[in-house]
């Protein structure tokens, strides 16, 4: 008899904690069945076998039932896609993105990757957009992940790094602000470092509009209206001033720029930032108490402090807080990000962001440019400079100007763009557009060319979670038969587009180059390797040879920056892009739920996930739902001054009576981002989905007003 193959350790395929898992195969019974069954890790040290039900049911997508097998082609506009060779598929796909460069130039030719994608697919995808397209247009859907915070650190510490400290750091803190962040809903194991610290006398402290399961933990929950996070943290800076906590010898030391922050915060007094942010005044002394009183403290944010249109200054300002209070750079203290994709950290490290090259590299600094260039052989004057940021790419598709043929790999904009009825209209206005994925997205549904990619358990590759830690994702099945790895479908397009050279398909071979790019870069991976990786369980960048141990914790002894000096931010509060008023009277803010995960496109084919997560919802107060006559599970319509969204109301007090929640999981009519503002903040381009006015009507009624408007809207047409 037959011995099973030994289980495969690997890392889940959902959030950027990538949990250790362990993989093993069974025999598969039927199309629906995926082969292996997800077993506990405990060695990992970053979930110690714990799983959330995603990762528990990550299985479920690898089943032949719910995937593309097989390439798809579409021969007009008009007709429906169809099955494809490999050949036929690759050769259309490479030959529409020639004909838009050869019509209209090569900055027509783009790129769009994703948060999701190993190193070494980010690695070569922006290689592929600038040495074998020549365009500057690429970037990824992790600009709308954490760029604000990415921003904000590189101003403050001279080096983004999600947290520049283990994970494990935050059970030993003596208190912990959560900005913005629900980790109960959306990275469950890291629960397990929370608990720690409240076990050993740590303090919980969650700013966030609605009553989470986070919030239910915490000692302290406070309540901003939604986009004024920026405010509230600039007044508990103003009363760590005015009540004598600043950490003067740190801030002498260790920082500069502390009198602008200052004359910053002083002209947002207590009572100002109440009638912005509806939070008491006596709340927030409580704050800056438990905040200034423990010996260590942490601030981590998340995407509802930072998808706003002044999501860098909002990180700033926190940031300000932890160096004010000498809460930097220090053992058990400092600012971090929770970084919500997979790898949303090595994605734009290493050549996904449009104005970034491998190593965290500018691609406007003349000496990356020349060391880039070496390793990829090529002249530096060859590179294209910064290209344009996610949104502003996707609205610009088929526009004179803009990207006419489209390369897209992992990532479903369609659901998970700002304004996604607008993005959608663009998509379908390309001349070409190409889709790599694992399932047939909504994205997929509008590609000329559709390639079915392999899995997270059929390929191998690293990913970098949101400590900085570089894991390895090991193959523990094949992909089915007439699937391909994105290494493959690169190398295929590559060679069509006359670079048969320069494209591995093998991931150790890929990451051997990443390594020579990357050297003496801030995000420097020379000294990492698959062996390192796995003796270590990961290993954290900076590791600039093979002799360093790695750098778990960033900052101890100088920061980032020429001088070795933190920067405070000179900001100050403003208004979010889109205010409440007669017609929108309401705000909207938008989130994640327990059960799904990003645009849906893998979790919404889990049988288990679905039936804990159905369908979208709108979350409203009882005060609110009374006012318009609503009961639990009638239809509401969210109206925006972009479209609306249909969806069954949950009534509840967790959320404020001025504020409604929606989960963007879904596409359709319950689509959240049909609503969302795609205003951008300056600095890091990140859309400001967190905050919008909007209107709330029973579905029939909303129907009833729109057929009035319509007839209004014929009438004066007939009259004209």
């Amino acid at each position: 008899m037959t011995e099973p193959p030994p289980p495969t350790d690997t890392h889940c395929p959902y959030c950027a904690l990538q949990c250790g898992m362990r993989l093993r195969r069974v025999a598969a019974a039927g199309p629906t069945a995926p082969g292996v069954a997800v077993e506990e890790r405990p060695g990992f040290p970053v979930n110690l076998g714990a799983l959330c039900g995603k990762g528990s049911n990550a299985a479920d997508t690898l089943a032949g039932s719910v995937r593309l097998t097989t390439p798809l082609v579409r021969d007009r506009r008009s007709d429906p896609l169809r099955p494809a060779t490999w050949e036929e598929a690759l050769d259309r796909a490479a030959r529409g993105l020639a004909q838009a460069a050869r019509q209209h130039g090569r900055e027509a030719a783009g790129v769009f990757g994703g948060g999701g994608l190993t190193n070494e697919k980010a690695y070569l995808l922006g290689k592929f957009a600038r040495v074998v397209l020549r365009t500057p247009h690429i970037d990824y859907n992790g600009r709308f992940c954490m760029s604000s915070a990415a921003a904000a650190q590189r101003a403050a510490f001279g080096v983004d790094r999600g947290l520049p400290f283990p994970l494990a750091d935050v059970a030993r803190t003596g208190c912990l602000v959560l900005v913005g962040a629900n980790p109960a809903d959306t990275m469950p194991p890291a629960l397990r470092h929370l608990r720690e610290m409240r076990e050993a006398g740590g303090i919980l402290i969650v700013v966030d509009p609605r009553r989470t399961r986070t919030a239910d933990l915490a000692d302290l929950h406070l309540r901003p209206a939604p986009g004024t996070d920026l405010a509230l943290a600039l007044g508990l800076l103003h009363l760590v001033i005015a009540r004598g906590r600043v950490d003067e010898d740190f801030v002498a030391r260790r920082t500069t720029g502390f009198a602008h922050a200052r004359a910053a915060a002083m002209a947002h007094w207590p009572e100002r930032v109440e009638s912005l942010t509806g939070i008491p005044v006596a709340r927030m002394r409580r704050a800056v108490d438990l905040f200034c009183d423990a010996p260590t403290a942490m601030v981590l944010t998340a995407r509802g402090g930072e998808q706003h249109s002044k999501g860098v200054d909002t990180v700033g300002a926190w940031i300000n807080l932890c160096l004010a209070t000498g809460r930097a750079g220090r053992p058990g203290s400092g600012y971090g990000c929770l970084t919500g994709q997979g790898n949303g950290q090595g994605g734009r490290e290493h050549g996904q962001k449009a104005d970034q090259l491998p190593g965290y590299r500018s691609l406007a600094d003349p000496a990356a440019r020349a060391h880039v260039a070496g390793v990829w052989g090529v002249d530096p004057h060859d590179l294209p400079g910064p290209g344009r940021s996610a949104y502003e790419l996707l609205a610009g598709l088929g526009t004179p100007g803009g990207v006419r043929a489209l390369l897209l790999m992992g990532s479903n904009p369609v659901v998970s763009a700002p304004d996604a009825t607008r993005i959608t209209e663009r998509l379908r206005a390309l001349d070409h557009l190409v889709v790599c994925d694992v399932v047939r997205s909504e994205t997929a549904e509008l590609a000329d060319v559709v390639l079915p990619s392999a899995q997270w358990a059929e390929e191998t590759g690293t990913m970098t979670n949101l400590e900085g830690r570089v894991v390895l994702r090991r193959a523990a099945v094949p992909p089915p038969a007439g699937v391909r790895t994105d290494l493959d479908v690169l190398h295929g397009l590559a060679a069509r587009l006359g670079h048969p050279d320069g494209f591995p398909t093998d991931a150790r071979e890929a990451f051997a180059e990443l390594r020579r790019a990357s050297a003496g870069g801030a995000a420097d991976y020379a000294g990492i390797t698959y062996e390192r990786i796995e003796r270590e369980d990961g290993v954290f960048w900076p590791c600039p040879g093979e002799d360093h141990p790695g750098t778990p914790r960033l900052f101890l002894d100088r920061f980032a920056t020429p001088d070795g000096r933190a920067r405070f931010a000179d900001v100050s509060h403003r208004p979010a892009a889109e205010e409440p008023d007669d017609a929108y009277p309401l705000l909207l803010t938008t989130g994640r739920v327990l059960a799904q995960y990003q645009s849906g496109a893998q979790t919404r084919r889990s049988p288990a996930l679905n039936r804990a997560a159905p369908g979208p919802f709108v979350e409203l107060h009882p005060r609110l739902a009374a006012r318009l006559g609503v009961t639990d599970g009638d239809r509401l319509t969210v109206t925006s001054r972009r479209g609306t969204a249909t969806a069954p109301a949950r009534v509840t007090d967790a959320i404020r009576p001025d504020t409604v929640f929606m989960p963007f999981h879904w596409s359709g009519e319950g689509s959240a981002n049909n609503l969302t503002n795609p205003a951008l903040d300056p600095v890091s381009h990140m859309p400001e989905f967190k905050v919008c006015a909007v209107r709330v009507t029973k579905a029939e009624t909303a129907k009833a007003d729109t057929a009035k408007a319509d007839t209004a809207r014929a009438g004066a047409g007939e009259a004209a």
